[in-house]
């Protein structure tokens, strides 16, 4: 497995103006509206996807070409029962109920039979392309770079569009409802597009095969009616479209404020019922009420427009509807009819093909709301997307709101970890916090890392592995060996015991009697038949082992690794404990380099009175040094002196 060494070597910054190319994620082609929607039909699913597409544009065809055969029928229903009590040629009553049987079947075949199935054929894309969009952002979340890390990290932006450097809010929602929604609108935006190309080819060849001359229009023919119905389709059409598209602008822009009002309120919960214990103890819950409060009014400001809008469009829609189907759709053919040009029958068909073409075309003017919310879903997920991209290199990514100069590189395991000229910094501010210049940590070299709370050990130990954001310096790490950062807390859930004990290796890569060797070893040996579970007696592994330093010791003894960062590892242990966790180590890792954090230091000698640890590194005023540990233990035992004699 490559180690974190040969993953940090990537790292390594180049010369100021040598072109570097970004390395890909697996989300990197969904940065567009387009490239998003396309993203799944160009993939290595495309037989699935286009199957599924074709299907379903077979089935809107017919469904356009069962509108004809609707309108026909209905013409010559009409008909029939104008013609029920002529004088020489009567409708009989079984002649009526044949073609009244004969409008029901194609109903029933149209709406029961091409639609029902199109629904559910559209419904399984709609499954298939969310979960492949699910998978691809998770892979790109997950993957080796730590990308769901980077995007979180402090100091960016309040999530301004305009401000570049923020990070995206409420990737939860964003991964889960954003992309369901989005999927679902994409694809009933796509069948009401051929909904309209098929109804217009089908619709109106008919439209124009029983057309009728009309008068005052003779130069055009017996294409009049037609070209008289077209034309008001045309004009009452486009123009109600243009005024639902102003009004769908208005609804896009409120649908992405409410969902990110919405993600910020549900957030927000969330992270109180982590911090509960915190608010409790300091009796915070009014501050907490009022926070979540101001939240919610932002949902309740939005909401409202929404709902005035909402309600505008309602009542534009329904009227469009009525003076189409009543007054657009029967007026061009009303002047032939009157002239006595056409027959009843021939003016009802004609008018059920103009009310099906308005129908058809007017599909944008119906689904102007869902689509302003795909185009906010898409938004969100777009701008997810861009995010993870940009993050591809955290340092560029970071360089956007402070400095992120460092340079990782790898050398001979045998020359250990050196470090040389490295400031951390805060983001946003260009003086360190931490200065750490030509450190060297030995092969086998035990070194511990003291210094008061908020002195920036841990953002060191971070920095080294890659996961402190802002700062510059050279850090060269050793290659070839197995990296582990390990801490007390097990904060991984839903997973069984062997995955938390291998990681970061993968549990196939490692046999079960190994894995219950360590745990055995590690003072788990109660756990070694439940390698596959995920916790026991309902509770969760984050639960049962609590504290986790068993848990860390166990995973030290699997994997071996050769370079060691313990932070705070054993500060839930009793003295007896710490020595033997650290004997363990000395016993089964003896060639690996540790460096441990540790408040208390009462305990960092084995039973037989040997030191544990070569060096200590000391940090102190921002600066961080290493002095061996033998003279920081004496002048330990000096300043204890000289306190004892003041008194």
């Amino acid at each position: 497995m490559r180690s974190r060494a040969q993953r940090a070597a990537k790292l390594v910054k180049r010369p100021f103006g040598e072109k570097r190319r970004r390395p890909s994620s697996p989300v990197s082609s969904m940065r567009s509206f387009w490239g998003l929607l396309f993203a799944y039909w160009l993939s290595n699913r495309w037989k699935e996807a286009w199957i599924l597409t074709f299907l379903i544009l077979l089935l809107t065809g017919l469904s356009a070409q069962a509108s004809v055969w609707f309108a026909l029928t209905s013409g010559e229903l009409v008909n029939q029962i104008a013609n029920f009590h002529h004088p020489t040629v009567p409708t009989t009553p079984l002649s009526l109920l044949k073609i009244a049987a004969t409008l029901a079947a194609i109903a029933i075949t149209r709406d029961a039979g091409f639609t029902a199935v199109r629904h559910f054929l559209s419904t399984n894309l709609h499954r298939k392309w969310r979960q492949w969009l699910d998978e691809r952002f998770n892979r790109a979340l997950l993957d080796s770079n730590h990308t769901h890390f980077h995007l979180q990290q402090n100091g960016f932006g309040g999530g301004s569009e305009a401000d570049t450097s923020s990070a995206p809010d409420n990737i939860d929602q964003r991964v889960q409802e954003a992309i369901k929604g989005m999927t679902g609108g994409a694809i009933g935006l796509g069948v009401g597009i051929a909904g309209v190309v098929l109804s217009l080819a089908f619709v109106g060849g008919k439209l124009i095969e029983t057309s009728s001359p009309v008068r005052g229009l003779d130069f055009l023919g017996s294409y009049g009616s037609a070209c008289l119905t077209l034309l008001a389709i045309a004009i009452y059409v486009p123009l109600n479209t243009f005024i639902a598209a102003k009004l769908g602008g208005i609804l896009q822009g409120l649908s992405i404020r409410i969902q990110s009002a919405e993600g910020s309120y549900r957030s927000e919960l969330n992270q109180l019922l982590h911090r509960s214990f915190h608010v409790a103890v300091i009796k915070g819950e009014p501050a907490q009420k009022a926070l979540n409060v101001r939240r919610y009014q932002d949902i309740d400001r939005t909401w409202a427009s929404l709902n005035r809008i909402t309600a505008s469009y309602m009542g534009f829609e329904l009227v469009h509807n009525f003076l189409g189907s009543r007054i657009v759709a029967y007026a061009p053919g009303l002047l032939p009819y009157v002239d006595k040009t056409i027959s009843l029958q021939d003016y009802v068909t004609g008018a059920e093909l103009a009310t099906a073409l308005i129908n058809e075309c007017s599909w944008f003017i119906h689904a102007m709301p869902d689509i302003a919310t795909l185009r906010a879903d898409a938004h969100r997920i777009t701008e997810l997307a861009e995010a993870i991209e940009t993050v591809q290199r955290p340092q560029d990514y970071y360089a956007q709101s402070g400095p992120a100069a460092f340079e990782y590189t790898s050398k001979n395991g045998a020359k250990g970890l050196t470090i040389h000229a490295v400031e951390l910094m805060h983001t946003g501010e260009d003086e360190p916090f931490l200065t750490a210049n030509a450190l060297n940590f030995a092969p086998g070299e035990w070194t511990l890392v003291m210094g008061e709370s908020g002195s920036g050990k841990t953002s060191l130990l971070k920095a080294i592995n890659g996961l402190w954001p802002h700062g510059r310096g050279k850090i060269a790490l050793p290659d070839g060996l197995q990296t582990l950062h390990a801490a007390q807390d097990v904060k991984l859930q839903g997973v069984c015991l062997k995955d938390l004990v291998c990681l970061p290796d993968e549990a196939a890569a490692h046999q079960d009697t190994a894995v219950s060797s360590a745990l055995k070893e590690a003072g788990l040996e109660e756990f070694q038949g439940e390698l596959q579970d995920e916790g026991r007696d309902g509770q969760r592994w984050d639960k049962l082992l609590s504290g986790g330093e068993k848990l860390v010791l166990a995973k030290i003894l699997l994997l071996k690794p050769g370079l060691l960062f313990l932070d705070e590892a054993t500060s839930a242990l009793d003295g007896q404990a710490v020595q033997a966790f650290f004997q363990s180590i000395k016993d089964n890792c003896p060639d690996a380099t540790v460096i441990a954090i540790m408040h208390d230091t009462s305990s960092i000698q084995s039973e037989g009175g040997i030191d544990f640890f070569d060096s200590v590194l000391v940090i102190g005023e921002g600066v961080a040094e290493k002095v061996a540990f033998s003279a920081w233990q004496s002048a330990q035992t000096s300043a204890q002196t000289g306190v004892a004699t003041r008194k």
